[in-house]
């Protein structure tokens, strides 16, 4: 049997990534493109602690021995999970006011009456 070790996980991360970013590009619902873009942000959190993984490693505390794990790739994967929450919760925001403004969450029509209201030069207020 093949032995695959922890490179499977490489194979779920690249899955993951593509199928967040297809989900980006395909669809032109908002609420599925935030979705597709919290695959990717959790796709690139998998791949980097896949590379901060060390096989029978020890906390980097002294006096547990050698070989010990980087702590820093965690740190940096904690400070994005706080950043990709915040930018969810900001595209979510987005996605309300635009939802009330133009009633669609689909970016085709929303262009449309972007560009609509450009050739009028109006807007709904007047």
């Amino acid at each position: 049997m093949i032995e695959l070790g922890a490179y499977h996980y490489y194979f779920v991360s690249f899955a993951l990534f593509l199928t967040g970013l297809y989900v980006m590009i395909d669809d032109p619902n908002l609420i599925k493109k935030i979705v597709g873009l919290n695959l990717t942000q959790i796709a690139v959190y998998l791949m980097l602690v896949i590379i901060g993984y060390v096989d029978g490693a020890s906390p980097p505390i002294i006096g547990f021995g050698e070989p010990y794990a980087n702590p820093l790739v965690h740190v940096l994967v904690l400070t994005a999970i706080v950043v990709g929450v915040a930018l969810t919760a900001m595209a979510l925001a987005l996605a309300i006011r635009l939802y009330v403004e133009f009633e669609t969450l689909n970016v085709n029509e929303i262009e449309a009456a972007i560009a609509a209201d450009d050739t009028t030069g109006g807007s709904k207020d007047d």
